[in-house]
């Protein structure tokens, strides 16, 4: 591994790139307005699964096939921004009360499967890490390249999970009391599936730098 100095700076980068108000952070706020704690933490890990998906790309080569080959990035990208617009949507007409008569079980689960699939489908948590991860890869290393790869990604990965639970926590805190009313849900729900959506606008429209 790196000295200590450069695993210090790394530390501080990651917590700087972790609490910066990014798509993942975003999602899962909009979740927890929408659906709850419940729906906000199932969203956090869902992210923070899909997230090691893309540190083992990394690690493998796999990720910097995106950088290469630009129609490959702009199909998982377009992919995600649709995914992500098309949940907002369902999120805003669907009745409170139907969403509510659904199995209880069944909810989180499919919350933690759309949250994996949306992180799985943002391209660019792939070009991040690929561009982040080898400044702190010591080659020279006792440890091959792609452990290193491996163990750095999962503490980046942790990192940004923890930010997603802060904001989760916060905000569940804010919207508690708006939601104790059916039309605080149906409000709520308006907020968090139009953060959704408007992501997915943001996410397709942009360009490829971050």
């Amino acid at each position: 591994m790196a000295d200590l100095d450069t695993l210090a700076a790394f530390m501080v980068a990651t917590m700087i790139f972790a609490y910066m108000p990014g798509p993942a952070l975003l999602y899962a706020t909009a979740q927890t307005i929408a659906r709850g704690r419940k729906g906000g933490l199932m969203a956090a890990f869902g992210i923070h699964l899909g997230g090691y998906v893309h540190v083992i790309a990394a690690a493998l080569g796999l990720g910097f096939l995106l950088s290469q080959v630009p129609t490959a990035y702009m199909v998982v990208k377009l992919a995600g921004a649709a995914y992500l617009v098309w949940l907002g949507f369902r999120m805003i007409t669907q009745r409170v009360e139907e969403d509510a008569s659904l199995d209880a079980a069944a909810n989180p689960r499919r919350t933690f499967a759309q949250s994996v699939l949306v992180e799985v489908l943002n391209p660019k948590t792939a070009l991040f890490f690929i561009a982040f991860l080898p400044q702190f890869v010591d080659p020279a290393a006792g440890l091959p390249a792609w452990l290193q790869f491996l163990i750095l990604g999962t503490i980046v990965n942790v990192a940004f999970s923890s930010a997603d639970l802060v904001a989760v926590s916060l905000a569940h805190r804010i919207v508690g009391r708006i939601k104790q009313s059916l039309r605080g849900q149906r409000i709520a729900r308006w907020i968090g599936g139009s953060i959704l959506a408007g992501l997915g606008l943001r996410l397709g429209l942009e360009g490829s730098g971050k």
